[in-house]
């Protein structure tokens, strides 16, 4: 599961830090591989920029289940702050501790220019921070003078997110798993996991291709609920579209039908890969995105305002899973 950490209209940012720490342990015990936290900064609605933080707190507060970053927005970052963040909570929590990175800035300019100051990023950054990354989390070498304290020989399993071409094939040369944001840019998923597979390169981290998609999940008893419960979601995805970012709505009825024509085809192409329905529709739907992309993990994003009609969500998708 990949949670934004939503900050519900009415609630506060302690409630919604409530309401991930409850879905993360819902998830562990449905048998969820994985928990990941996004970066985003500077947004309403979203309490998840402070990502290597709420990563401790989700895995303080759980016992098997692995956390970690969806993605930790590098360009943000300097790589050895990243190395020993996540290299102190390996160590705090041993085998549990994954580490997605991603390049994009993960907020607007202005707040991207507060993050990085002076800092002017080219294509070439990211590459090396991600080598760097790997240097530093790696067990410390005779004579390497940078070392990372915590994280030198923790080996954080490091993930490359992407939306485009750009990560895919880094991924596929550097042979580190790869993980694709169709939960909000499902364009290019099928040309991004076919370039990945096709130029993958075994590593000592990775023997073989190992592909994530995101997958906006809306499961409730009937089609119906289900799509009276995604309205939350598409107000957001209008709000994204409009500019107009708003903490998560209430259900609305029939409100896919209120905004203009475009904006209805700019809201369904965003949530192409989603699945949305009653038991019988979200299994069909999650074995239709299996057979297509064959992909090895799906990292479901499910944002539904009721916190306990979301553990219902993730209690269908996994008994749809399981059949």
């Amino acid at each position: 599961m990949l949670d934004l950490v939503a900050v519900r209209e009415g609630g506060t940012v302690a409630d919604a830090l409530a309401i991930a720490l409850r879905t993360a342990r819902h998830a562990e015990s449905l048998g969820f591989t994985r928990y990941w936290l996004a970066e985003h900064h500077n947004m309403a609605g979203i309490a998840s920029s402070a990502t290597a933080v709420l990563v401790g707190y989700i895995a303080g507060g759980t016992r098997r289940i692995r956390v970690g970053s969806g993605g930790i927005m590098l360009p943000n970052h300097a790589p050895l702050v990243v190395a020993e963040a996540f290299g102190t909570l390996a160590e705090l929590y041993p085998g549990r501790i994954d580490l997605g990175l991603g390049r994009a800035p993960g907020t607007d300019a202005a707040t991207m220019r507060a993050l990085r100051r002076d800092r002017v990023e080219t294509e070439d950054d990211f590459p090396r921070d991600v080598a760097e990354l790997q240097r530093l989390l790696a067990p410390a070498q005779p004579g390497q003078r940078l070392v990372a304290m915590p994280g030198a020989g923790t080996n954080v399993p490091i993930w490359l997110l992407g939306s485009s071409l750009f990560s895919a094939r880094l991924a596929a040369e550097r042979g580190l798993p790869y993980a694709f944001a169709s939960h909000f840019a499902p364009r290019l998923l099928h040309q991004a996991i076919d370039l990945y597979r096709n130029q993958f390169r075994p590593s000592s981290a990775l023997a073989r291709p190992h592909v994530v998609i995101g997958v906006p999940l809306i499961a409730a008893a009937t089609d119906d609920e289900a799509e009276f419960l995604a309205s939350s979601i598409y107000q957001r995805v209008l709000g994204i579209l409009t500019g107009e970012r708003m903490r998560l709505q209430p259900p609305v009825e029939q409100f896919a039908v209120r905004p203009h024509p475009r904006e209805r085809a700019a809201i369904e192409e965003f949530l192409a890969a989603a699945v949305i329905g009653g038991p019988d529709k979200v299994r069909v739907g999650l074995d239709a995105l299996a057979q297509a992309t064959d992909a090895d993990e799906f990292m479901l994003v499910c944002d539904i305002f009721d916190p306990v009609l979301r553990l219902r969500s993730l209690d269908i998708a996994a008994a749809a899973i399981a059949s």
